[in-house]
């Protein structure tokens, strides 16, 4: 075994690896791990088996805690399709050893929701169990089973009729500057925060990954945008990253609208995951957002963070 950590110059090995890989998605390539690099001071590793790359991790120290990842939605062991579950216990073995004797306190290990793999990779899960992990935060999404037959709730059925009345159109867009300014408003209104990505950042990764970023807004017959959804989309699934409206486009079903189009839109892919509706560490369930989501026919899968005392 021999853990390399990551430098500039493994970039092309590091992304040809996730591309490969049985769970990696387009958040581990290294252009979106590092689009916010002044944030974070990266210390990802690399995990080599008799010389073959079988294991990446995208990671970070602070405050002597080694984080896969803040940064991102999930971090976690990112491997190839020959990587075993014994390969994945000597992994672990060597990465608590290691850290342990460079004075890290902690491991927190983002694990990477099954939806997104291409192939089952869960041999982390048991090396977490047999590393005395603890489950920390547990955050519940909603995810629809794309090739299922849906059925919509009477209150998403209204929601599309009012959208219909309203006469509101869907188009995907380039216009993040129109639709950055909904978010925002509606996330300091309602929860005093902003979002995640600043709209130069989101612009940064569209330019990027042109294929995996895409906007989609509703607009009302004068051409208003009344609100929007950007959505991840990867191999087998797309993700919901961010939705918001205006006042006039929730009342008049324009969200409802979005996700009807982006569910039809992507009805090729497996999963459609509309995102979590937890907070406070996934302590408290936003209920009357989850309401929302189920109304389309949506149920839980989880987001878990485990942490490993060392």
């Amino acid at each position: 075994m021999e853990i390399k950590i990551y430098e500039p110059g493994y970039k092309k090995n590091w992304d040809t690896f996730v591309g490969s890989s049985k769970n990696g998605t387009f958040l581990h390539y290294r252009d979106f791990i590092e689009y916010h690099g002044d944030r974070f001071e990266d210390y990802s590793l690399m995990f080599y088996i008799d010389g073959d790359l079988v294991a990446l991790m995208p990671g970070h120290i602070t405050n002597k805690v080694y984080y896969s990842h803040q940064g991102l939605t999930y971090g976690g062991l990112i491997m190839s399709p020959k990587t075993t579950a014994s390969n994945v216990l000597r992994i672990f073995e060597y990465l608590t050893v290691t850290l342990r004797h460079q004075g890290i306190k902690q491991i927190v290990y983002k694990a990477i929701p099954h939806m997104y793999h291409r192939f089952p990779s869960e041999e982390d899960l048991y090396a977490l169990f047999r590393y005395k992990a603890v489950l920390s935060e547990r955050n519940i999404s909603s995810t629809i089973l794309l090739p299922n037959e849906l059925e919509y709730s009477d209150s998403r059925k209204n929601g599309l009729k009012k959208a219909e009345k309203n006469k509101l159109t869907v188009l995907k867009s380039d216009d993040f500057s129109c639709f950055w300014k909904i978010l925002e408003d509606n996330l300091s209104s309602k929860y005093d925060k902003m979002p995640v990505h600043s709209l130069a950042e989101i612009r940064c990764l569209k330019e990027k990954f042109p294929d995996n970023i895409n906007l989609f807004v509703a607009l009302n017959p004068v051409g208003e945008v009344l609100g929007g959804c950007l959505v991840f989309e990867m191999e087998n699934i797309v993700h919901a990253q961010y939705t918001a409206a205006t006042d006039e486009g929730k009342s008049g079903g324009a969200i409802d609208l979005l996700i009807d189009y982006i569910i039809r839109t992507y009805s090729h892919k497996t999963y459609f995951d509309y995102g979590t509706s937890t907070e406070s560490n996934g302590l408290f369930l936003n209920e009357s957002l989850i309401y929302q989501k189920e109304g389309f026919g949506a149920r839980g899968t989880v987001y878990d963070i485990y942490t490993i005392n060392l």
